[in-house]
C-alpha cells in the first residue's frame, strides 16, 4: 500500500465557529478568575482588619459601669454597717488576704448581669505575644501568580486548554533601577558645560539654523511629491512649530509657518471635505476609498491644528502673554504674529472653498481695526483681494456679516476703513450677467456638414436628440446658478445697508459717515423704492444741519441723485434743494487740498445733468455752465480738464447754450453771480470770457478744450477733438491728466525768452492786456520816470 500523504485541510466555517466560542470562553473564565481573585484578597484584608481591632481592644481592661459601681458600693457599705468587725480586731494575714482578693478578678468582683462563661474572658486577655507564639510558622513563599487562558490545542483526544502563569514584576529590582538612573542623570548634570566664546556660539547657531532649514526642506518636498502617503511627515513638520531651542526658535517657527502655508495651498483639494456619518463608517469599502478617506481625515485635522497654532500665536502677541519655557521673548511675538497674519490672509484668499474658511474670516476682520498699520493693511488687501475674486457670494456674504457684527458690538468705533471696504463688494446687474456666462458651461456641438460626414442616418438622429437634451440641462443650470448668487447678493446688500442705516440713525457724528455715504452713492441703484423717501429727507437734513465737511455733503448729494436717477424716475420728486447746494458751494474748490473732491463734483454734474437732462431746466444749465467756466480758472490742469469736457457735454446736451457765445444779453436783467439761487441769477445776460483766457494755459490739452468751446463744440470739421480726447468722460480725463507724482501730461516745455530792453518788454505788455487809454498814460509815465517804471514792471512780472 502506498503510503497515505499528510495534507492540511482548510478548517471549515463550523469549527471558525467553535474555536471562536472557546475564546469567548476563555475570556469569561479570566474575568470571572480575576473578579474571584479580588474577592479573595478583599476577604483576607477585612479578616486581617478585624483581629487588629481585637487585639487592640484586648489590651486595654473592662471597666465596670458606673451606675452598677454605685450599686455594689451601697450594698458593701450596708453589709460592712451590719456585720462589719473592727480592723483592729482583725489579725495582719487576714487582712492582707482580703486585699489581694480583691484585686483579683474572682466571682465576687464579676459583674452578674452578663451571661457570659468566666473563661470567655480569660481568652480575651491572653497577651498578644503568647497568641503570636500559637500561630504555626510558615516558610516565605513566592507571591501568587495569575494564570493566563491562552488559545486551545486540538489533538486526537480532543480539546486541550493551554494556560500560562502572568509573571510579576520584582517591585525591588524596578527601585534599584530607578535610582541608578537617577544617579547617573545627577552625574551628567553635575558636569561643567563647556564655555563658548561669540563667534563660536554664532558658529553653532548658523550649523543649528541651516540642518533645521534641511529638515524643513526634506518634509515639505516628500509631502508635496507624495501627499497621501506622507501625512504623518505633515504632523511631523507641524510639530517643529514648537521649537524650544531658544537660539533658533523665532527663525525656525516663521520658516514653518510659512512651509505649512504653502504646502496646504498645494495639496488641499479643490473642494470641501465634510466628516463621515456613523453609517458610511460601518459600511466597507474598496481599500483606495479607504485609504482616500484616511488621507482626507488626516489632511483635514492637520490643518485645523495649524490654524489655532496661528490663532494662538496671535493672541498671545494681542494679550502680551508669555509662555512657561521663556523660549521666544515678548518683542520676538510680534514678528511671529506678522507672520501668521500672513499666512492667515494668503489661506484666506487662496482657499475660499475649503474647511474651516469662516473661521479664518472670523480671525481676520477684527485685526482690520488693529492699531498696528501693517497688520491692518494685511487684512485690509486680503479681503479685497476676496471680494474680487468671489463670483458666487459665499464667501462675501460670510465676510459682511461679521464686519457687520463687529461694527455694532464695537458701537460703530472702528476705523473708516473697515467700512470702505464694502466699496469693492462685485454686485453690479452687468457683473452679474457676465459672470452667469462665465460659469455657464460652453459646449461644442457638431455642425452639420460634421455629422455627414461622420455619421450614419441614426446615429444623427439618436445625436440631435442628445443635443437637444444637453441644450436644456445648460440653460437650466444657468438659470440656478444666476438665481441663487442674485439671492445670495440680496442678502449681502441687505445687511450692508442695515449697517449704514443705523450709523445714519444712531452716529451722525461718527467718523464713519464719509465710508457711509460713500457706500450709499454706490449702492444707492440698489435700494428697495420704499426707503427713497426717508433717505432723502435723512441725506437733506445732513446737508442743513452744517456738521458735514464739503467732501461729505458731496457724497450726499451723490447719494441722492443715484437714487433718483435708478428706481427713482417713477418718482414725482424734484431735488433742487441739492442743486442749489451744489451751485452754492462751487467756489470752495481750489488748486490746493480741495482740487482732489473736484472728481466727485464731476461726477454729481454728470448724474444731475447728462443722465436727468429732460428734468432740467435751461436757466439752471446755462448758471452751472457759466460758474464751472470761471472754476476752471484757478484749479489745477487735470481739474481744469474734466471741467471743460463737462461743459462740452453741457453744449451737446442742451439746446441755446450758445448764447454764451455772444457778448449781446439776452431777455431782460443783469448777471448776478454772487446769487445762490441758479434758477434766477439771469445767466443768459453774460459771455463765457473765461475762455479767452484759458486758449493761453500753460496746460496744451487745455488751451485744445477752449479752442473747442469757443466755436460751439463741434463734433466735425477743423474745430473738433481728436478722438483720444472726445470719447474720454470728465472723470477719466480728471485722473489721466492728474498731477499727484509732480509732473505735468503731457510734459510742458520750458521756454527761455531772449534778453530785451525794459522799453522793449513795456511794449509787449501793453499792447497784449491793456488798453488804449491806458497805454497813453503809461506812456507819459515813461517819458517822466523811466527808472520807477521799470521798477514797477520788474515787480509786477515777479508777482
Amino acid at each position: 500500500m502506498k503510503p497515505r500523504k499528510n495534507t492540511k485541510r482548510v478548517p471549515s466555517f463550523r469549527k471558525l465557529l467553535r474555536t471562536s466560542k472557546i475564546k469567548l470562553d476563555n475570556k469569561l473564565k479570566n474575568k470571572q478568575y480575576k473578579q474571584q481573585s479580588a474577592a479573595r484578597k478583599y476577604r483576607k484584608e477585612q479578616k486581617k482588619l478585624r483581629e487588629a481591632v481585637r487585639d487592640a481592644i484586648s489590651r486595654k481592661p473592662f471597666p465596670l459601669e458606673e451606675c452598677k459601681k454605685k450599686q455594689v458600693a451601697e450594698k458593701r457599705e450596708e453589709e460592712e454597717e451590719e456585720d462589719a468587725l473592727p480592723l483592729d480586731m482583725m489579725d495582719e494575714d487576714d487582712l492582707k488576704l482580703m486585699e489581694d482578693l480583691s484585686q483579683k478578678a474572682s466571682f465576687l468582683t464579676r459583674d452578674l448581669s452578663s451571661n457570659e462563661p468566666v473563661h470567655v474572658k480569660k481568652r480575651k486577655h491572653e497577651s498578644v505575644i503568647d497568641k503570636y507564639e500559637k500561630v504555626p510558622r510558615r516558610m516565605q513563599t513566592e507571591p501568587e501568580k495569575e494564570l493566563i487562558h491562552l488559545l486551545p490545542i486540538k489533538d486526537k483526544g480532543g480539546i486541550i486548554p493551554q494556560t500560562m502563569e502572568k509573571p510579576v514584576l520584582n517591585a525591588a529590582e524596578d527601585e534599584e533601577e530607578d535610582t541608578e538612573e537617577m544617579e547617573e542623570a545627577e552625574d551628567f548634570n553635575e558636569e561643567p558645560l563647556p564655555v563658548l566664546t561669540p563667534e563660536e556660539m554664532a558658529a553653532q547657531r548658523r550649523q543649528k539654523l541651516q540642518e533645521r532649514k534641511m529638515h524643513i526642506a526634506a518634509l515639505a518636498s516628500a509631502i508635496l511629491s507624495e501627499p497621501d502617503n506622507n501625512i504623518k511627515k505633515l504632523k511631523e513638520l507641524r510639530a517643529m512649530l514648537m521649537e524650544q531651542d531658544p537660539n533658533v526658535a523665532v527663525i525656525v517657527r516663521k520658516l514653518v509657518m510659512v512651509s505649512l502655508m504653502e504646502i496646504f495651498k498645494d495639496i488641499v483639494p479643490s473642494y470641501k471635505i465634510r466628516p463621515l456619518t456613523e453609517a458610511e463608517k460601518a459600511t466597507k469599502v474598496k481599500k483606495e476609498t479607504q485609504k482616500l478617506r484616511e488621507y482626507e481625515e488626516g489632511l483635514v485635522s492637520q490643518y485645523k491644528f495649524y490654524l489655532e497654532n496661528l490663532e494662538q500665536t496671535i493672541k498671545d502677541w494681542k494679550q502680551r502673554k508669555l509662555k512657561k519655557s521663556n523660549v521666544i521673548s515678548l518683542k520676538a511675538y510680534k514678528g511671529l504674529a506678522e507672520i501668521a497674519v500672513k499666512c492667515l490672509c494668503e489661506l484666506l484668499v487662496a482657499l475660499p472653498h475649503f474647511n474651516f474658511h469662516n473661521n479664518i474670516i472670523v480671525l481676520i476682520v477684527p485685526l482690520m481695526n488693529d492699531a498696528s498699520k501693517m497688520i491692518s493693511e494685511l487684512c485690509f488687501e486680503a479681503v479685497k483681494k476676496l471680494f474680487k475674486q468671489d463670483k458666487l457670494g459665499y464667501a462675501s456674504l460670510g465676510v459682511v456679516k461679521v464686519i457687520s457684527g463687529l461694527v455694532r458690538s464695537r458701537n460703530y468705533d472702528v476705523r473708516p476703513e473697515v467700512l470702505k471696504v464694502f466699496l469693492h463688494l462685485r454686485i453690479k446687474e452687468v457683473e452679474l450677467q457676465k459672470d452667469s456666462e462665465d460659469i455657464a458651461p460652453k459646449k461644442k456641438f457638431m455642425t452639420y456638414k460634421e455629422k455627414r460626414k461622420n455619421l450614419s442616418r441614426m446615429q444623427r438622429k439618436w445625436k440631435k436628440a442628445e443635443e437637444k437634451l444637453e441644450r436644456e440641462l445648460l440653460e437650466a443650470e444657468a438659470s440656478e446658478s444666476k438665481e441663487k448668487k442674485l439671492k445670495l447678493h440680496t442678502e449681502t446688500l441687505n445687511i450692508v445697508f442695515v449697517t449704514y442705516f443705523r450709523i445714519l440713525k444712531k452716529a451722525q457724528k461718527s467718523p464713519l459717515l464719509p465710508a457711509v455715504l460713500e457706500g450709499l452713492a454706490k449702492f444707492a441703484h440698489l435700494i428697495n423704492v420704499e426707503f427713497f423717501d426717508d433717505l432723502l429727507i435723512v441725506l437733506h437734513s445732513l446737508i442743513a444741519s452744517g456738521g458735514l465737511s464739503y467732501r461729505e455733503s458731496l457724497h450726499c448729494i451723490l447719494s441722492a441723485f443715484h437714487i433718483l436717477s435708478g428706481q427713482g424716475d417713477v418718482l414725482n420728486i424734484d431735488p433742487m434743494k441739492f442743486y442749489t447746494h451744489l451751485y452754492k458751494t462751487l467756489f470752495s474748490l481750489h488748486a490746493g487740498g480741495t482740487n482732489d473732491d473736484i472728481g466727485i463734483v464731476l461726477q454729481c454734474l454728470d448724474v444731475m445733468f447728462a443722465k436727468r437732462r429732460k428734468q432740467v431746466s435751461q436757466q439752471r444749465a446755462l448758471a452751472f455752465l457759466k460758474r464751472l467756466s470761471t472754476l476752471a480758472l484757478h484749479v489745477l490742469p487735470n481739474s481744469s480738464v474734466g471741467i471743460l469736457a463737462t461743459n462740452r457735454v453741457f453744449m451737446q446736451t442742451f439746446p441755446k447754450m450758445d448764447l454764451l457765445l455772444d457778448n449781446e444779453s439776452q431777455g431782460s436783467g443783469v448777471y448776478l453771480p454772487e446769487l445762490d439761487e441758479p434758477e434766477h441769477c439771469n445767466a443768459q445776460n453774460t459771455a463765457l470770457w473765461e475762455l479767452h483766457l484759458l486758449q493761453r494755459h500753460y496746460h496744451p490739452t487745455v488751451q485744445k478744450y477752449a479752442a473747442h468751446l469757443t466755436v460751439g463744440a463741434p463734433t466735425e470739421g477743423s474745430g473738433a477733438l481728436p478722438l483720444d480726447l472726445s470719447q474720454m468722460p470728465a472723470t477719466e480725463l480728471f485722473e489721466a491728466y492728474s498731477m499727484r507724482g509732480m509732473t505735468f501730461n503731457p510734459p510742458v516745455a520750458s521756454v527761455t525768452p531772449k534778453r530785451k530792453d525794459t522799453f522793449s518788454q513795456m511794449d509787449s505788455f501793453i499792447d497784449e492786456e491793456l488798453n488804449k487809454q491806458l497805454r497813453q498814460h503809461i506812456s507819459e509815465t515813461v517819458v517822466h520816470k523811466p527808472l520807477d517804471f521799470a521798477k514797477h514792471l520788474k515787480e509786477s512780472s515777479l508777482s
